[in-house]
């Protein structure tokens, strides 16, 4: 079998600092790296002193090795920071008001880009099979191309990707998302996004379309398939239930006094459309006054990026709608928002999610979001909570027996609250069922094979996810 080369913008290299904690990229490339010879290639999270050289290392553990690449402060500020958190990141989530576009940053993500391909390039094999993800080296491809290598190399991407006409705002795509087409395969979460990313390839390069999803490109062929990420839906069920029995799930239980629980887990971004959440529990205590003192919203937002201004505005606006929140409607013995900003290992999420009635999942706009599907899984399948689910989400493609909504209205996402915990135990079990098997079916692992089956083969059939036979 071929060797795996997987790189990513970061490499997840276990540590007791972060067993648990580990993120959707994290726990499905251990799961295919696992099953496979390889490596995992990227960014040590580590800034070089000025004027240092930048080093590289390899690390073996748990069976698979880890090779890891420092970078300098310009690097971190320009690709990082720059380019690909401030330009491309909103972009890719239909946030033209939100990109700040810097010649400078432009020209430090292709420098970056340019130093991973020059220390894969000292690692690569001629049969290496070569899997890079999301958006941070969408040129990564193009730069391994330019100094030889021929291997297959594919990318997938984990956020969304917006139509042409949003694409273009970006001053430089015409440099940058061409580069796309240098690899062999390129997957996307929803077909959606892969039908943007066609029609920007036909409209904007003229390439031509050999199907609906492959084209012909001036140096070869491009295949595009859809791939919606999983999780390891069997492991997340049990460790949920042996959570929902430890000390730390037992107190929080505890200290609801009886009430309903709602929950919801972000990372602090706009994309998550967590001001507007805050709004609908507003507007769902007011216009459903029988439920005031009788549940609690736990809210669970680590921090990120928080050097970057935005986000630190984001930060306070949330905050104070909190505490705007909490003043009107609270009592001395009943808190309605619990607001938390501290990160908790995946078990302890797990333990919180299968004691909540709901979950609050209502992004402005995602690729995916995992954090359904690991509510789902860790539900009780004869009490299961209810999954409000926004429309804009990547998920909502296959779980489409959750509450979808708008998230931008109000209103009407203050009724699905309502509705969710009105549910009866019947429609609960037969929604939960549904879904469930969805996610069994497209499990993590099963996820990560047919990106690299339909790599190897260069197949440009899309995979469809899965449907319920409910």
């Amino acid at each position: 079998m071929s060797r795996l080369i997987i790189v990513s913008n970061r490499v997840a290299v276990p540590s007791k600092e972060r067993r648990n904690q580990a993120g959707g990229l994290a726990v499905a490339m251990r799961s295919v790296l696992q099953q496979r010879s390889g490596i995992w290639f990227g960014w040590s999270g580590g800034i070089a002193p000025e004027d240092s050289e930048l080093k590289t290392h390899a690390i073996e553990h748990g069976g698979i090795s880890y090779v890891v690449t420092d970078l300098g402060e310009d690097d971190y500020q320009e690709y990082y920071n720059g380019f690909a958190n401030r330009m491309l990141w909103p972009i890719m989530h239909y946030r033209l008001d939100l990109a700040e576009f810097s010649r400078r940053d432009l020209t430090g993500y292709m420098r970056v880009n340019n130093h991973f391909a020059d220390e894969l390039h000292k690692l690569i094999k001629p049969d290496d099979i070569i899997w890079v993800h999301d958006y941070h080296l969408i040129p990564c491809a193009k730069a391994l191309r330019d100094r030889g290598h021929k291997n297959k190399i594919g990318f997938f991407l984990h956020i969304p990707f917006p139509p042409p006409e949003i694409m273009t705002a970006l001053p430089s795509h015409s440099r940058l998302i061409p580069d796309m087409s240098h690899y062999d395969l390129v997957g996307f979460q929803t077909e959606n996004d892969a039908d943007n990313f066609g029609r920007y390839l036909h409209s904007e390069c003229g390439m031509t379309r050999v199907s609906r999803f492959a084209y012909k490109t001036p140096h070869g062929m491009v295949n595009v398939g859809v791939f919606p990420i999983g999780i390891e839906t069997a492991n997340f069920s049990a460790a949920a239930q042996r959570a929902a029995r430890s000390g730390f799930v037992s107190r929080f239980v505890e200290s609801l006094a009886g009430r309903a629980m709602i929950i919801g887990v972000d990372r602090l971004d706009y994309s998550k459309g967590l001001a507007l959440r805050m709004e609908a529990f507003e507007s769902f205590l007011t216009h459903y006054p029988q439920w005031q003192g009788e549940v609690t919203y736990l809210q669970i937002t680590p921090k990120s990026r928080s050097e970057i201004q935005e986000y630190g505005d984001m930060e306070r606006k949330i905050s104070e709608a909190a505490g705007r929140i909490n003043g009107a409607f609270g009592e001395v013995s009943w808190t309605p928002i619990r607001y938390v900003n501290r990160a908790h290992a995946r078990s302890e999420l797990a333990g919180l999610y299968r004691a909540a009635k709901a979950a609050l999942v209502t992004p402005l706009r995602d690729g995916m979001n995992l954090v359904a599907k690991e509510y789902l899984a860790a539900q009780n399948p004869l009490d299961p909570g209810v999954l409000i689910l926004s429309r804009f989400a990547g998920a909502a493609n296959e779980l489409k027996a959750a509450l979808l909504v708008n998230p931008y209205d109000i209103e009407a996402v203050g009724a699905a609250i309502d509705r969710a915990l009105s549910m009866s135990l019947e429609e609960r079990r037969s929604r939960h069922q549904q879904m469930y098997e969805i996610l069994c079916a497209n499990d993590i692992a099963h996820w990560g094979e047919r990106f690299l089956s339909s790599l190897a083969g260069q197949t440009a059939v899309p995979t469809k996810p899965a449907r319920s036979a409910h």
